[in-house]
């Protein structure tokens, strides 16, 4: 297994866990560094959130101890405004800074953010330029294969990255317009490979071992990114990095393996954000770590309705029952 390194930061293991709004927040981030995550990232932070001091923002950063190698990522389409939160954040204690390129929902393309950029090259090299001279920390950007299909640029807008002094690159294989449909494009990853020289770290269509190795394989890639995949199956960092290591297939979790990461992901949720947002947060995730499991459909109906962990846990308990 190839170490990843990304500026001067060395990550042992070439698996990053996606950013995504509403996901990757910190209880969630902790199970997947137990799994062992090579590289984790935080969920997408507006630029001008930080710079208006929106009460939501400073939980949205926060890192606890033992999470590192770690990228907190930005979002925006100001280049100024983005280099001096870039600068003023630097004392956090995030490894690399990433730039959010490929976010597709609409009120965040409709402001000429995220996937928006795409279609902007010059605005790309500014903003790029911008962080790299503001961040004393490596500099990373996600980006799409393009905006749509008539306008497939990955491999022009990575070289101008690459040209500004960005660190590496994500690719997610699939258009904006494409959202999170169809097939990813591994084609459009590994020609942006090809075209440059800085580390490439692939997206799209990575949901188990073998296809984090055939991603490696077909693409020449540096690393993988795995977002969708791992939502409600932290497991899944376990399997690839125990694949990559031996050639070997871990076992599926049991099911109760499922009902113990619930009720610790929703202990670590009522830590960190109390009784009331964290089990709230709780019921889209028990809906994810319950899916295909018989029985499940009743159980994401009645977990709307818990509001404690003791609820939550005769929840579970039943569920059991009925499986067995």
């Amino acid at each position: 297994m190839k170490p990843l390194k990304i500026g001067n930061v060395t990550i042992d293991c070439p698996v990053v866990l996606a950013p995504m709004a509403g996901v990757t927040d910190l209880p969630f981030r902790l199970l997947c560094r137990e799994m062992g995550v090579g590289l984790l990232s935080m969920e997408m932070v507006s630029a001008k959130a930080i710079l208006y001091k929106n009460r939501n923002t400073e939980s949205l950063m926060e890192i606890a101890p033992g999470e590192n190698p770690i990228a907190l990522q930005l979002f925006g389409s100001d280049p100024e405004i983005l280099g001096e939160i870039a600068a003023q954040i630097q004392n956090r204690p995030f490894d690399i800074l990433d730039f959010n390129m490929g976010c597709p929902v609409p009120k965040v393309v409709n402001n000429q953010e995220g996937s928006a950029l795409m279609k902007q090259p010059e605005l790309v090299r500014e903003i790029a330029s911008s962080l790299v001279k503001a961040s004393e920390k490596p500099v990373t950007v996600k980006i799409r294969k393009g905006f749509d299909d008539a306008h497939v640029n990955a491999v022009e807008i990575a070289k101008i990255l690459e040209d500004c002094g960005v660190a590496a690159v994500a690719v997610h294989g699939r258009t904006r317009e494409q959202y999170y449909s169809g097939k990813a494009d591994w084609e459009i990853i590994r020609k942006v490979k090809e075209a440059v020289s800085i580390p490439v770290i692939g997206n799209g269509d990575v949901d188990s071992p073998k296809a984090a190795v055939e991603m490696l394989e077909q693409t020449g890639c540096d690393g993988v990114m795995i977002g969708r995949a791992a939502q409600g199956n932290p497991w899944l960092f376990r399997e690839i990095r125990h694949y990559l290591e031996t050639g070997e297939e871990l076992p599926r979790p049991s099911m109760d393996e499922v009902k113990e990461m619930i009720l610790r992901h929703a202990r670590l949720q009522v830590e960190y954000k109390g009784p009331d947002v964290g089990m709230r947060e709780m019921r889209k995730h028990v809906a994810w770590y319950t899916a295909g499991f018989p029985h499940s459909a009743k159980l994401r109906s009645e977990v709307n309705a818990v509001g404690t962990m003791e609820e939550l846990g005769e929840l579970l308990q039943n569920w059991t029952l009925d499986r067995r």
